[in-house]
């Protein structure tokens, strides 16, 4: 029993690991008034006839907090990189030098700011049902080991850890949707 009770912890805290791991992806994406080379991981470009990322035939950098370089490997994509850019639908306008494709990041109004900060509250709470669904996975399984043996005791000690996780995962999606928030609203 001690061994099952460690599997369904393990399992339980891997699939809480999850849900985080893919807020914080998530929140990368959204950008908050600085230049980010994440912005552009979405960008599929034409190569040779097949989508590939950008960041595969090209250097993405961020010279500064309102500029993305973006470095072809071949001069020759310019021009599928900058049609790439605009049909991802990010709102970039991309210029190119003959040698680069240059994004001037512009400032985010208020109104896109709020907008901005309601994709982070939603990827939040995303993150907080895979938690719940976790636990409830857990609480299930716990159900099944008491039915099968596991003392009553046992089992309510195991609720009570497994609440205390979630609760713990819960305020790491919170804490995280705050500095998130914090960094978007802040002019």
């Amino acid at each position: 029993m001690e061994e099952e009770l460690e599997l369904v912890f393990e399992s339980t805290k891997d699939d809480m690991d999850r849900a985080i791991a893919h807020m914080e992806k998530s929140l990368l994406k959204i950008r908050a008034g600085r230049a980010s080379a994440s912005m552009l991981d979405s960008v599929m470009v034409e190569y040779y006839g097949a989508p590939t990322p950008l960041a595969q035939v090209s250097n993405v950098n961020t010279p500064d907090a309102r500029t993305i370089s973006i470095q072809p490997w071949e001069k020759s994509i310019i021009p599928d990189i900058e049609r790439a850019i605009m049909n991802a639908g990010l709102g970039f306008n991309p210029m190119n030098n003959g040698e680069s494709v240059i994004i001037s990041v512009p400032p985010l109004t208020e109104e896109r700011r709020r907008e901005l900060a309601k994709m982070a509250k939603a990827e939040s709470e995303s993150a907080k049902v895979g938690v719940r669904a976790a636990r409830k996975s857990a609480m299930d399984e716990l159900k099944k080991m008491g039915n099968d043996g596991l003392s009553e005791d046992m089992r309510k000690d195991s609720e009570n850890d497994i609440q205390k996780m979630t609760d713990e995962y819960i305020a790491k999606c919170d804490a995280m949707f705050a500095k998130k928030e914090n960094d978007i609203m802040t002019v």
